[in-house]
């Protein structure tokens, strides 16, 4: 499934198939077709695989951070740091399928919807929290802000995609505590040309599994 994962973040959730999962895990057709019956039960899976990685890599770390500013902060730097580890080669999985599945009505369409819903509820909940704590202007509102957070997020990762340089973030990091009022510089992303080595092989080879973690459903 993480190996589902890392080819829709480069052919998209339609380019998914059963032949390509195949292929990439040197599998035959049948032995993969024996997990899924159909693309669809794929593309759904594949869903849910996303979101519990997401849930343990961008998520948890938020849900541990102090309630408030401390959690907006959090699930910012969070999400930059999901991108540094090149966790996908094509980027946030998340970010790619919104926009793919967006005008394909559907099943597909309605779990990302979902997914997308949760995360920018729990990111308006810590702002209401930082409010409440006086940690936020008292007349900050929440949808404006959570909204900004959220298209500061998509940018970084799409310049990062773009650009394979992990300066997009560490600008990202910075706009985001200046937009929160934080005077305190944010700590760098990875060096640049180191996380340049780590960076996994595009080639379609099974990913290393990833630590497990109780899904967010």
């Amino acid at each position: 499934m993480r190996e589902a994962v890392s080819l829709a973040t480069l052919d998209g959730l339609e380019g998914l198939s059963i032949g390509n999962l195949a292929a990439a895990l040197d599998m035959s057709k049948s032995g993969i077709y024996a997990h899924f019956g159909s693309k669809l039960e794929l593309q759904l899976a594949t869903v849910d695989e996303a979101e519990r990685i997401f849930q343990a890599q961008v998520i948890a770390p938020a849900l541990d951070a102090a309630p408030g500013l401390g959690q907006v902060v959090a699930v910012c730097d969070a999400f930059f740091a999901y991108l540094v580890q090149r966790t996908f080669p094509g980027g946030c999985f998340l970010a790619g399928a919104v926009l793919e599945m967006g005008s394909r009505p559907g099943p597909v369409k309605e779990r990302v919807a979902a997914f997308q819903g949760r995360f920018a509820a729990m990111v308006r909940q810590f702002i209401v929290t930082a409010i409440e704590q006086h940690e936020l202007p008292a007349d900050e509102d929440p949808d404006t802000l959570s909204f900004e957070l959220n298209g500061i997020i998509l940018a970084a990762n799409a310049n990062f995609v773009l650009r394979d340089d992990t300066a997009a973030l560490d600008l990202a990091r910075l706009v985001v505590r200046r937009r929160l009022g934080i005077t305190a510089m944010p700590p760098p992303a990875a060096n640049h040309n180191e996380s340049r080595r780590s960076r996994p092989s595009s080639r379609r080879q099974p990913a290393a599994t990833t630590p497990s973690a109780a899904d967010s459903r």
